[in-house]
């Protein structure tokens, strides 16, 4: 039988080229995309020779709007589908929401929250006909506490996949499609460097509550294996999951209020 294969957002650092990586270790067909195809290129090359399966690098910007349908005719012009998909693309908008310009928002949005929609939607029915699938969102424990000040979207988009995640996790326990809200907290990657917050977290985040992108990755692909719709990898996240769930509002976002500089830009 041919090897399913797997598709990766964002796939040119961290989570997402550790995700590439886990499921090609798993026996997977992989389709990287990002915007970087130097890297891309790099990444396929090196699965290929680490794995012994199919590397295809998609370059593709999904700020695009156009930028879902090119990844998916890239890989269906390769005569393959979409088995596995891990929408992990993403990024982080510093500032507050009065500062920033609406154009830096939308296309925010078009990234974080429409390319992820139309991305599942588009492959979905497929995995559903052919009763096999597998989707991780790539959410964030931002989006399991209180909202901060500063990048004002990012918990809000986050939330959204948390709940989006459950709704689809339900709509598909009868097809054989799996779904799973990945909620890391901070993780060893580029993220912090992108958006200029690198100093910060790392002056203002203990050593203890960092995970490396692999162990990310290899959580989220263990999740959706199991079916489990939401995912926070590591014991801190874990407890600081479960404790925003009990912990009064007032009290959670005045926390929020007090600590939310020392993670992000305001």
């Amino acid at each position: 039988m041919a090897r399913r294969l797997a598709l990766i957002t964002g796939a040119s650092a961290g989570i997402g080229a550790a995700s590439a990586r886990i499921y090609a270790s798993h026996g997977y067909d992989v389709a990287l995309t990002a915007r970087r195809a130097d890297r891309l290129e790099g990444l396929a090359a090196e699965i290929k020779l680490r794995s012994g399966v199919e590397a295809y690098a998609l370059p593709a910007d999904l700020a695009d709007p156009a930028g879902v349908d090119a990844v998916l005719a890239g890989i269906a012009e390769q005569g393959r589908v979409v088995d596995a998909l891990v929408n992990n693309a993403g990024y982080g908008l510093p500032g507050t929401f009065a500062t920033t310009s609406w154009a830096d928002q939308a296309t925010f949005l078009q990234v974080m929250l429409t390319s992820v929609c139309e991305m599942t939607h588009k492959v979905l029915p497929g995995m559903v006909e052919r009763r096999f699938g597998r989707i991780v969102n790539v959410a964030s424990l931002a989006g399991l506490v209180p909202g901060a000040a500063g990048h004002t979207l990012y918990a809000a988009t986050k939330g959204f996949l948390v709940k989006f995640s459950q709704s689809l996790h339900l709509e598909n326990l009868a097809t054989g499609v799996h779904v799973s809200a990945l909620c890391p907290g901070f993780t060893y990657s580029e993220f912090h460097d992108v958006n200029g917050t690198r100093d910060q977290v790392s002056q203002g985040v203990p050593e203890w509550m960092w995970l490396g992108a692999d162990e990310v990755a290899a959580a989220g692909y263990e999740a959706a294996e199991a079916n489990r719709p939401i995912c926070v990898p590591g014991a801190p996240n874990k407890a600081l999951a479960a404790i925003a769930k009990v912990v009064p509002d007032d009290w959670a976002l005045a926390l929020m209020a007090s600590q939310g500089s020392r993670f992000r830009k305001v």
